[in-house]
């Protein structure tokens, strides 16, 4: 039986299909198996630095970006700390793994598989904590206080030697091999990336789909309104952060293994507010954006140093990023979606 604030829900927010998941397959176009089709063939025409270097690092850091989008573009949260969540989860993996270091003592050597899932658990319960305590606010307090939960955990980093190395970190924090795969090899690391990417990417479009997403997104647009029809807008937010938090933690595991290593430095605050940069720049309004975004990110930190000096990087990607933001506010997807409507529409105006 539904109570009467159920009802009222139900009416007021889009209907939902009677089955999700063939909803998303019938979804499907043939842009999107072209996408799909380019993106697996991808590594057998490019060289092993654009796999690795390009494709790979772009799939991390969008994994990454999405967990802001999923939370800032559907449940009306910016957060500041989603690096923060993945470099928890880097962190695990050095510790709870194996991993050389000035003090090798400090990893653990645990099996790289049980490694890997405690740090992303320790991550997303870490998540849940900043949304727990940034959730009762809103707009630029929520961001301050995700900021600030990302300076503290950078200084905790650079300070502490006895769990983190200080300012050394941990070197040479490898991908294992699995079936005598080795995975540090650019060809199956991308294959990795682009698997977590996809998956990602699909549970975002099903878990918008799902009820929990319908109601996020109701919250994000007048919470007093949800409260007031028996939704407990506090969960909501919490879950949303958590949900959030495991994505980001993936994304962080599969960083930490590219980079090869994890320091201060990989969660400092440049970083913090790269990954906002990433999710802004491809549009938070689709969960395909943040990839978008990291792909422009990356390609301009690989190749802007060939014309500028390496220290004027972040004036480049501002540059960009401000010409993006005051001619499409949401990213390259408005931009496209603009020139999409133009393109389609009759020269009398009339579609």
């Amino acid at each position: 039986m539904l109570n009467r604030g159920q009802a009222a829900v139900a009416l007021s927010l889009p209907t939902l299909p009677a089955n999700r998941g063939l909803s998303l397959i019938s979804g499907i176009r043939a842009r999107h198996v072209a996408v799909l089709v380019s993106l697996l063939a991808f590594p057998w025409f490019a060289t092993p630095f654009f796999t690795f270097q390009i494709g790979a690092q772009s799939l991390a850091l969008g994994l990454i970006a999405l967990s802001l989008t999923f939370l800032g573009g559907y449940g009306g949260m910016v957060s500041l700390a989603q690096m923060t969540v993945a470099g928890i989860a880097g962190y695990g993996v050095a510790i709870f793994g194996a991993a050389a270091s000035a003090d090798t003592a400090i990893s653990l050597g645990w099996p790289w598989w049980l490694g890997v899932l405690v740090a992303i658990a320790i991550a997303t319960a870490c998540a849940a904590f900043i949304g727990w305590l940034s959730v009762r606010t809103e707009g630029i307090y929520t961001i301050m206080i995700t900021l600030a939960v990302g300076v503290a955990f950078y200084y905790l980093c650079l300070q502490n030697y006895s769990v983190f190395n200080g300012f050394q970190g941990f070197q040479r924090v490898h991908a294992p091999s699995v079936l005598g795969v080795n995975l540090r090899d650019p060809l199956p690391f991308y294959y990795l990336a682009l698997f977590w990417s996809l998956a990602g990417y699909f549970f975002v479009k099903y878990l918008l789909r799902a009820p929990f997403g319908i109601a996020l997104q109701g919250i994000r647009d007048n919470p007093r309104r949800m409260n007031s029809l028996g939704f407990n807008v506090t969960a909501h937010r919490v879950a949303a952060y958590a949900v959030a938090g495991v994505i980001a933690a993936v994304g962080g595991v599969l960083l930490v293994w590219y980079n090869g290593l994890i320091g201060p430095g990989s969660v400092g605050t440049s970083w913090l507010i790269n990954i906002l940069i990433i999710a802004v720049l491809g549009g938070m309004r689709h969960p395909i954006g943040p990839f978008l975004g990291a792909v422009v990110f990356v390609l301009l930190q690989t190749f802007a140093i060939d014309l500028i000096d390496r220290e004027r990087f972040n004036l480049v990607i501002g540059g960009v990023f401000l010409v993006i933001v005051l001619f499409s506010p949401d990213g390259l997807l408005g931009w496209w979606a603009g020139i999409k409507s133009k393109v389609s529409t009759p020269r009398g105006g009339v579609r």
